[in-house]
């Protein structure tokens, strides 16, 4: 069973006299501290002027604006991915649809964030008129219907008497459901006291999820026969064990059974990698070396929150059979061929599991039999120019419990995955949505929330472009991230699947370009990388004196040298999408 969880202080929230900052602003932004969020990312507009004082003027809240929408709703899904949850306010449809990306892109990570949009003045809804800020017509709707597909809760407050149902409901399915949740406000009703806003917010209490006894029970026994005759059973974590916050369950199944422990690429970081039974990330053919041979060659798995889509399968090319699969997602459970049990929930089985399953370490065994150390690069002649596999082994070296890799998409991906992430160290990749851009965004909004780590982002030169302005907000903010950016001229995750003119970026001078918007302005330092020795007194630098600013470090690398991993997935992922239609 899921605990009940308990929301804000558990003290009783004092009644005040009906007043005139019993206000929806003011409730709102009670709120939103109440379940966790501090920092709220925001890009000012007309219709949401009116709200943004009241977040402004919440002692708890703090709130940054941003560069552009897109970028905040970034930064609210980084900030989610460290905090639980975030939030981003922007203006109507102009901004709601400039947001819209980054919201969709939360939708498929499981994250809540809660997007609220500042709407039309109420007087207007149900008029025959036309608003700035829409594509002419007298239907304020648009907005709305975009948002429906991309959160699992839609509110639109233009009537003060529902405003406070509507925005705890939207808030509390976002919570429960870990999606993100759209609140519409028109821009006059904020400041307006109301009856219904005499309190301080009552803490949520969120019902707890109680799996189907009967189903647990069959799904714990089936599943413990099915893994007690197996000879080299393996487990594999996948992305949404944070979702079902289950990282602790999974650890203590994983310790009960001795399977060998693997990750999806897109599950990095919610499994720990200096448990002695892990062996690594299973991605098919671009597996972690080793790792791959003992998942496809064992005799059943435990595929514990995965996504199985044509990223993760390397173009569906997994050798992985059905009938030798477990399959554990948060509320079901799916044992080979056999039965499926829904209402079974992922801690509650994993747990009952790990007091049925016999203790089975013959995988592990012959992972140790032929596992071989990963080699050196090779011996440099002096001022060679940098390659991509030394750079990553100096990261490997900067890594600790206090730091979090954010990794771009595109190469960064694939050499991020051979990252070992020490106890503690915080990894985050937006893999099953891939928009290219993200990590901006998402640096800032994981930096704000998690102080207690430095982040180290990898960014390609062509994922910058998209996004680069919120160094801007980083400096502002006084972050101290270190961004490594990978300028290799172009697209190189598309240049192996389809290469072409269009793959090609026009060169910026980054560093001076990211000198322009420190304009002398708050704590930032740069560097230009060509060589290891730049590389080594770059990060130096970086950790010593320049360990309380900003760091920005341009890695100069050949456009094509790329890791071994992007080669193979390349191509075979581009044999996927190049398929001929079947036969009609």
């Amino acid at each position: 069973m899921e605990p009940a969880t308990q929301i804000g202080s558990t003290a009783p929230a004092p009644v005040r006299p009906f007043a005139s900052d019993c206000t929806l602003g003011r409730h709102l932004a009670r709120r939103l501290f109440e379940i966790g969020v501090s920092d709220v990312f925001s890009v000012a507009g007309d219709f949401n002027l009116n709200l943004l004082d009241f977040l402004v003027t919440e002692p708890q809240l703090n709130l940054i604006g941003c560069c552009n929408e897109l970028n905040a709703g970034y930064a609210a899904d980084g900030y989610a991915r460290a905090k639980g949850v975030g939030a981003c306010v922007v203006t109507f449809t102009v901004g709601g649809l400039s947001v819209l990306n980054a919201i969709a892109g939360a939708y498929s990570e499981n994250l809540p964030v809660i997007c609220i949009v500042g709407g039309p003045n109420s007087n207007d809804y149900g008029t025959n008129r036309i608003l700035h800020h829409t594509i002419g017509l007298p239907d304020f709707s648009q907005e709305l219907r975009c948002f429906q597909t991309v959160t699992c809760f839609q509110a639109v407050v233009n009537n003060l008497d529902d405003a406070h149902e509507l925005i705890d409901a939207a808030i509390s399915t976002a919570l429960k459901e870990r999606k993100p949740a759209y609140i519409s406000i028109s821009c006059n009703l904020p400041g307006i006291p109301h009856p219904t806003f005499a309190r301080d917010p009552v803490p949520f209490f969120l019902s707890p999820k109680v799996s189907n006894q009967e189903g647990l029970e069959a799904a714990v026994e089936t599943a413990a026969a099915f893994l007690n005759k197996a000879v080299k059973p393996v487990i594999v974590g996948g992305p949404k064990l944070r979702v079902a916050k289950a990282q602790k369950a999974f650890l203590d199944f994983a310790e009960a059974s001795g399977y060998p422990i693997a990750v999806m690429p897109s599950g990095k970081g919610h499994v720990p990698e200096d448990h002695p039974h892990f062996i690594g990330t299973y991605w098919g053919a671009v597996s972690t070396s080793y790792c791959g041979e003992i998942v496809e060659s064992a005799d059943a798995y435990v595929f514990v929150g995965p996504i199985f889509n044509d990223y993760s399968s390397v173009g569906y090319s997994l050798l992985i059979k059905k009938e030798k699969a477990i399959v554990v997602q948060p509320n079901r459970v799916t044992i080979g061929n056999g039965p499926s049990l829904g209402c079974v929930f992922m801690s509650d089985f994993l747990t009952a599991l790990s007091k049925k399953v016999k203790t089975n370490s013959a995988a592990v065994e012959n992972y140790r039999r032929i596992f071989v150390p990963p080699g050196i690069p090779l011996r440099r002649e002096k001022d060679e120019p940098l390659r991509v596999n030394v750079l990553f082994k100096h990261i490997q070296e900067m890594l600790s419990g206090d730091s979090a890799v954010i990794a771009e998409t595109g190469d960064s991906w694939f050499n991020c995955q051979k990252l070992r992430l020490p106890a503690n160290c915080g990894y985050e990749f937006q893999m099953q949505y891939g928009s290219i851009g993200w990590s901006v965004g998402a640096t800032l909004g994981y930096a704000q929330a998690a102080t207690d780590k430095r982040v180290i982002a990898c960014i390609g030169d062509g994922s910058f472009q998209v996004t680069a302005q919120d160094i801007s907000t980083m400096i502002r903010c006084g972050q101290r991230s270190i961004i490594f950016l990978i300028n290799n001229g172009g697209y190189t995750i598309e240049v192996e699947i389809h290469d072409g003119p269009y793959n090609v970026i026009k060169n910026w001078d980054y560093t001076h370009f990211v000198e322009a918007i420190h304009n002398g302005q708050g704590k930032c330092w740069t560097a230009k990388v060509h060589t290891e020795d730049d590389l080594t007194e770059a990060i130096a630098t970086a950790t010593g004196p320049q360990k309380d600013s900003l760091c920005f470090i341009e890695v100069f690398v050949h456009k094509d040298d790329t890791s071994k991993e992007l080669l193979e997935w390349g191509s075979r992922f581009a044999a996927a999408n190049s398929r001929p239609p079947n036969p009609q």
